[in-house]
């Protein structure tokens, strides 16, 4: 039989255990990240959040997110989120080249940071590849688009002879040039000859950008182009690239435009005919899943994400499965 000291003893163990189990769930409770994106308002960076959300929601911490445009809001984000008790953050920055900027802000602020989609370059135009990064594997996804817009064009018995391809580039952005790259290779490789591959380089990355970078290469086709192939890095440089040749005449059956992104696409896919036949949609869901947690287990463990995590799933979404596609993804209701 137990003593009233005893008694007490038991009492006060089992309050303390008690008070300390509340405490480690408050603190739980407390974490927090950042979710920083360079165009807020784009499809493909809500639903990274949405699932960094999601994530939090599973794991137990907060997800503070802010656009950032720019590299003065970049930097004004990082002391904001540090002024909110915020130990690290994932971002996808305005420009790659503010890697070297971000990484020492982040260090004044004591913060870990984690870059996700585009990687980060330093003032040599290198990576820095002691950044963790996550995001699309992009030579990869790009050849997949090469082949899939070689794969319709044989579906369509198009003749190599008469198809020529223009291809609105980027090359400043080190992920957009390797889709594009990608993309070529797999169209050579289908047996397109090389000189029926034309390249528009953009000055924007936008639709109006990337008409104006058609309009001026389709001056530059021989009078036998009939079929024309589009390719660009997303689904803007595709769809500006299709209504530049809409407006030159290209009937929709004669044009073949397939972006990357797929969240950017839908639009364009409701309209019962167009020359953008599809996007290669990749899996931001997961992107922004899986880098929130990977930032929450490196401040509360400090279990380091890798240096590199490349991610090459994608889907062809048309007219015919785009929605079904978007609904395994929370993206269509």
């Amino acid at each position: 039989m137990l003593s009233r000291h005893g008694i007490r003893s038991l009492c006060c163990a089992a309050l303390t255990a008690a008070m300390f189990a509340g405490s480690a769930a408050s603190w739980a409770e407390e974490v927090k990240i950042g979710f920083l994106v360079k165009q807020a308002e784009e499809p493909w960076f809500q639903t990274e959040w949405a699932f960094a959300e999601k994530a939090g929601k599973d794991k137990g911490f907060k997800v503070i997110k802010i656009a950032v445009p720019d590299g003065e809001k970049t930097l004004s984000a990082i002391d904001s989120l540090a002024a909110n008790g915020v130990k690290g953050f994932v971002i996808c920055p305005p420009d790659v080249a503010l890697g070297p900027a971000i990484v020492a802000k982040a260090k004044l602020n004591d913060m870990k940071v984690m870059a996700v989609d585009d990687r980060f370059v330093d003032a040599k135009g290198q990576f820095m590849e002691d950044v963790p990064y996550l995001g699309m594997a992009a030579f990869e996804v790009g050849e997949k688009q090469g082949m899939a817009m070689a794969g319709e064009a044989k579906k369509r018995g198009w003749d190599w002879k008469d198809t020529y391809a223009i291809i609105n580039t980027y090359n400043e952005l080190d992920t957009g040039k390797k889709r594009t790259d990608g993309s070529v290779k797999a169209l050579q490789a289908a047996g397109l000859p090389t000189d029926h591959i034309l390249f528009a380089p953009q000055k924007t990355l936008d639709v109006p950008g990337s008409m104006d970078a058609t309009n001026s290469t389709l001056v530059k086709l021989p009078a036998g182009a009939k079929n024309l192939i589009i390719g660009g890095m997303n689904d803007n440089t595709v769809l500006g690239g299709v209504r530049a040749t809409e407006s030159a005449g290209f009937a929709a059956a004669n044009v073949i435009g397939i972006g990357i992104n797929g969240t950017d696409a839908i639009g364009e896919l409701k309209k019962a005919n167009s020359g953008f036949f599809g996007s290669m949609l990749p899996s931001p869901h997961t992107e922004g899943y899986n880098s929130a947690s990977m930032m929450f287990e490196w401040v509360t463990t400090g279990k380091e994400p890798p240096k590199y995590t490349a991610m090459d799933d994608v889907t062809l979404i048309t007219r015919e499965n785009f929605k079904q596609e978007l609904e395994k993804i929370g993206l269509w209701n």
